[in-house]
């Protein structure tokens, strides 16, 4: 094929699956602080949704199964992710969150790589430091402050993504191992939704269902196979990058959107989080170093 059009295809492919993550925070706030669903409900039916749209693809592409004990692992940090996801967004706007959830799954990414051994630049060193400075500017306490429960909320289903990130990087088929993961956690969903409802009863009307179902089915389930086509094309720090664009995506489909208010702490705060996680991505050379190209934006 021409180099050209392969170019502008993974172009495409990667505005695609970016404004899929970013829209997936949209669809998650508006359900929520909408009144449209609860958060149980919404949790298993973006999983559920997320799980079949998944399977589809991977039939598709013939698919081999991954082992499972890899995939219940993986399956518990997914349902984490999103059962923490869907707290959050119950308490803090579409902007801050995705700011949280990305700045917390590059922190637990590159603290696994410390853990690990890695032996980090200068440069890397300076970039953490610069992010973990907007990530306390961003949650300390004062009058535009993030809800405390909404933002630790939400940097725990970051904690909990990057987990499930890092599990999944040596998978074979990461689309079938994403299903798989899906799958297996619908049961743990349906689950925690069953005490919720006998604790809290059950909101769900037709538009929080379909909201969840977009959020599960297209801008998670499709989304994540629409990012996989487009890393072929990327290299892995340029694949890195090039998701720093989510939060700043999801803040302004919250202005427009859902009316929500970019206040002057949350720019600053981004810019320190995302120019200090772009600086460690670029201090990044050499081998034995923890890849951030999983789907892990708003996801």
């Amino acid at each position: 094929m021409n180099p050209e059009r392969v170019h502008l295809a993974t172009a495409a492919l990667t505005a695609a699956a970016m404004l899929a993550f970013a829209a997936n925070s949209l669809l998650c706030r508006a359900a929520l602080a909408g009144g449209y669903a609860d958060a149980a409900s919404f949790t298993t039916l973006r999983l559920a949704s997320g799980a079949l749209a998944l399977w589809l693809v991977a039939q598709s592409r013939g698919g081999a199964s991954p082992a499972p004990r890899v995939a219940w692992g993986s399956a518990l940090a997914l349902f984490a992710y999103v059962a923490l996801f869907s707290l959050a967004y119950l308490r803090i706007p579409a902007g801050i969150g995705a700011l949280l959830l990305f700045a917390a799954v590059q922190l637990t990414m590159i603290g696994a790589g410390l853990r690990g051994g890695e032996r980090p630049r200068a440069l890397e060193w300076a970039g953490l430091a610069v992010s973990l400075v907007g990530l306390l500017l961003l949650t300390r306490p004062g009058l535009t402050r993030p809800d405390p429960l909404g933002a630790a909320s939400m940097i725990g289903a970051g904690a909990a993504w990057g987990v499930y990130s890092l599990r999944g990087r040596g998978a074979a088929d990461a689309i079938a191992a994403n299903a798989a993961s899906f799958a297996r956690a619908v049961p743990l969903a349906l689950a925690a939704n069953a005490a919720f409802a006998l604790w809290a009863g059950v909101r769900l009307t037709p538009e929080g269902a379909a909201l969840a179902l977009a959020s599960g089915g297209v801008t998670s389930g499709l989304g994540y196979a629409v990012w996989y086509a487009a890393l072929r094309g990327l290299a892995a720090t340029r694949a890195a990058i090039v998701q720093l664009s989510v939060p700043p995506l999801a803040a302004f489909g919250g202005v427009l959107v859902l009316g929500e208010v970019v206040s002057l702490r949350l720019l600053l705060a981004s810019a320190l989080i995302l120019g200090g996680i772009a600086l460690a991505i670029l201090g990044q050379r050499g081998p034995a170093r923890v890849r951030i190209d999983a789907p892990a934006r708003g996801g």
